[in-house]
């Protein structure tokens, strides 16, 4: 027969109650090691470090042959003077090409009245120096358009490192200053969540100069360079800290 004083039976460690008085681990911390979550965040001006302009060269004529021709011949002038500025221009992209008929208004039957044909590269500028004069002489090209400049910072610019590292300084500082107003100090940190550093200025934006113009058909003199004053970019960084602190003294 089976001693029941001898039978033992295995408690889940959860079932077993937890002594009084004995803290409790949580997720947001215990009385002798409170948690801490704060946010930092930065924003810096800086100069811009690249300026971008739209090219739109348009041609027009009354049979495609025409067409292709005269804005084969623009499109050359406009490449090659851009590509005169040398190491000024950082980068050359070509957008969109478009050959179009276009109809009669009236009569039963499809007839091409003529075509336009446009196609649009956009440019990427280093040297401000020589934005204002590229802008001006691209501009007297014929049937040319320039759009911009759309002032930017590069994706792997310093701004956005130091934006970042100044957004965690200041999210420590922060945590040390909640923990010093209960008496307490920062003993370790947890996590820190990146939410991003960016230029928040899209193409656009409010605050963004932009400038628009088409070349005319007839040049009589050499048009001055437009005076264009750099546009300072903000940059922005986020980040959410946790820590833990020693205990309060209240």
């Amino acid at each position: 027969m089976t001693d029941p004083a001898a039978t033992t039976s295995a408690v889940p460690a959860s079932a077993v109650p937890t002594p009084a008085g004995a803290p409790t681990a949580l997720p947001y911390g215990t009385p002798d090691t409170p948690r801490l979550a704060v946010r930092g965040e930065a924003r810096l001006d800086v100069d811009p470090e690249i300026a971008r302009i739209a090219v739109t060269v348009s041609a027009r004529g009354t049979d495609r042959t025409t067409a292709l021709t005269d804005l084969t011949r623009r499109n050359e002038q406009a490449l090659t003077l851009i590509k005169s500025y040398g190491d000024a221009i950082e980068k050359l992209e070509t957008g969109t090409f478009s050959l179009t008929p276009q109809l009669t208004e009236k009569g039963r039957h499809e007839r091409v009245r003529a075509y336009h044909g446009r196609v649009t590269h956009t440019a990427t500028l280093n040297d401000f120096t020589t934005l204002g004069e590229l802008t001006t002489r691209l501009a007297d090209l014929d049937l040319t358009r320039v759009d911009g400049p759309w002032w930017d910072l590069r994706p792997d610019s310093p701004a956005h490192r130091a934006a970042r590292t100044q957004a965690v300084r200041e999210a420590v500082q922060r945590a040390r200053e909640y923990a010093e107003a209960v008496g307490a100090r920062l003993d370790a940190l947890l996590e820190i969540a990146d939410l991003g550093a960016e230029n928040t200025a899209p193409a656009q934006a409010p605050g963004m100069r932009g400038f628009a113009g088409y070349g005319r058909a007839a040049v009589q003199e050499s048009a001055p360079a437009l005076d264009l004053e750099p546009q300072r970019q903000a940059v922005h960084a986020h980040v959410n800290a946790r820590f833990t602190m020693t205990r309060p003294v209240l």
